[in-house]
C-alpha cells in the first residue's frame, strides 16, 4: 500500500489494512509511508512491514550526497520484492511515482477521482470512487473494487482502524504523567492560525475539567506550539505543559486518556482511532469529508470505539458551553466503554 502522508490522511487509510486482513488473512500487507508517521502503521497488527520514505526532507536537502544515497537506497528496497499488487490510495503524482517504482499490478484512483487527475497515468489498472464521501470511506471503497470484493463490502463491513494505544508503561511510561489518575488531552495547536480556537476557551475548558479532577494536558510540536501549551498550562492550575513526546508515545497519552478535544489536527484522528471520546473543533473548515470518524467495532472485538463529535465548521467555531456538553456526554459514555483504560499516572 501507499499512503504516504500526512498524519490525518495515515490514519484514514488504517481501516483499508482492517478490511484486506478480514477479506484475505492469509496476505502479506507492506504499507510505504513517510517516515515521520511510520509508527501508526506499526500498531497496526495486519501490516508486515513499513518501507519509510523521506520525501519531505528528500526536498530539503538535494544538494547533498546523503540525500541521494537514501533516494537509491529507497528505490532498491521498494522494489525489491514481487508483490502481487500495489495500491495507491492518495491518488498523488508523488505516490504514483513510488507505486511505478514497486514491482506489482498497480492499483489507483481513476483520474475522475484522483486528488490529481494526473496520478492515474501511472496505474495498471483505474476506479472510480464518488468525490463527495468521507476519506476513510473512499479508501475502503477503492480497496474494495481494486480487490474484487462485493460492492456492498464497505457498508457492511464495520469500520475498524484496529489499532489499539501503547500502554502508559515503560517505554512510555511517560514519567512527568505519573501522579495523574485522570487525564485529558487538548490539542490547542494546528498548522494554521484559522483553524485555531481562542486561547481563553481553553482556559474555561481545561479549569472546567481539573474541576472535574480530570488533569488537563497541553501538549505541542513546534516551539511556537510549546510556548502556547505553556501559557494554557500556567493559567489553568493543576494542568501540564506536556514536554516533545515522539508520535508512539503521543499515542499512549492519548489513547490512555479520559477525553480528546483538540482543533483540526492529525492528532485529532489518532484520538478517535484509538478509541478515546474524542471532540474534533473545526473553526475554518467543514468536517464532512475529513472530519474525525470513530470505529464501528467493539473494544470486546479487538478494536476500541469511543464517542467521537465533530463541532463547529467554517467561520462556525463552537462556544465553550457546547465544547462542555458534550464533553459531559463524552465522559460519560469513555466511562461505560469495554476494557477502556482511564489512567493517566504510570
Amino acid at each position: 500500500m501507499i499512503k504516504t502522508s500526512s498524519l490525518g490522511d495515515v490514519i484514514h487509510n488504517l481501516p483499508v489494512l482492517s478490511d484486506l486482513a478480514r477479506a484475505f488473512p492469509d496476505a502479506t500487507v507492506d504499507w510505504c509511508v513517510e517516515e515521520a508517521f511510520a509508527d501508526i502503521p506499526r500498531l497496526h497488527p495486519g501490516l508486515h512491514a513499513v518501507i519509510p520514505v523521506a520525501l519531505r526532507r528528500w526536498r530539503k536537502g538535494l544538494g547533498r550526497a546523503q540525500t541521494w544515497r537514501e533516494m537509491r537506497d529507497f528505490r532498491d528496497r521498494i522494489g525489491a520484492s514481487d508483490y502481487d499488487f500495489v495500491l495507491d490510495t492518495q491518488g498523488l503524482v508523488k505516490s504514483a511515482l513510488i507505486a511505478g517504482r514497486a514491482r506489482g499490478i498497480r492499483l489507483g484512483y481513476a483520474a475522475d477521482s484522483a486528488r490529481e487527475p494526473l496520478a492515474a497515468r501511472f496505474y495498471d489498472r483505474t476506479f472510480s470512487v464518488p468525490r463527495n464521501l468521507h476519506a476513510v470511506t473512499r479508501n475502503r471503497l477503492l480497496a474494495a473494487a481494486a480487490f474484487g470484493l462485493p460492492a456492498d463490502f464497505v457498508t457492511k463491513t464495520p469500520l475498524a482502524y484496529g489499532i489499539v494505544p501503547p500502554p502508559l508503561v515503560p517505554p512510555f511510561a511517560l514519567p512527568w504523567l505519573a501522579g495523574s489518575p485522570r487525564h485529558a488531552v487538548l490539542l490547542s495547536a494546528t498548522s494554521r492560525d484559522d483553524k485555531l480556537w481562542a486561547e481563553e476557551n481553553w482556559i474555561e475548558l481545561g479549569r472546567e475539567l481539573a474541576a472535574q479532577g480530570i488533569t488537563p494536558v497541553f501538549p505541542g510540536g513546534s516551539p511556537r506550539e510549546r510556548e502556547r501549551a505553556a501559557r494554557l498550562a500556567a493559567a489553568v492550575p493543576g494542568s501540564i505543559a506536556a514536554p516533545p513526546v515522539s508520535l508512539r508515545e503521543a499515542a499512549a497519552l492519548i489513547g490512555n486518556a479520559a477525553i480528546c478535544v483538540g482543533v483540526d489536527t492529525g492528532l485529532v484522528h489518532l484520538a478517535a482511532a484509538l478509541g478515546t471520546p474524542t471532540l474534533a473543533i473545526y473553526t475554518a473548515t467543514q468536517p464532512a469529508l475529513t472530519g474525525a470518524l470513530g470505529g464501528e467495532v467493539s473494544a470486546a472485538a479487538g478494536s476500541p470505539c469511543g464517542f467521537v463529535r465533530n463541532l463547529g465548521g467554517k467561520d462556525r467555531p463552537p462556544t465553550v458551553a457546547e465544547v462542555l456538553a458534550l464533553a459531559a456526554v463524552a465522559l460519560d459514555d469513555g466511562e461505560r466503554l469495554p476494557g477502556k483504560a482511564q489512567g493517566g499516572g504510570a
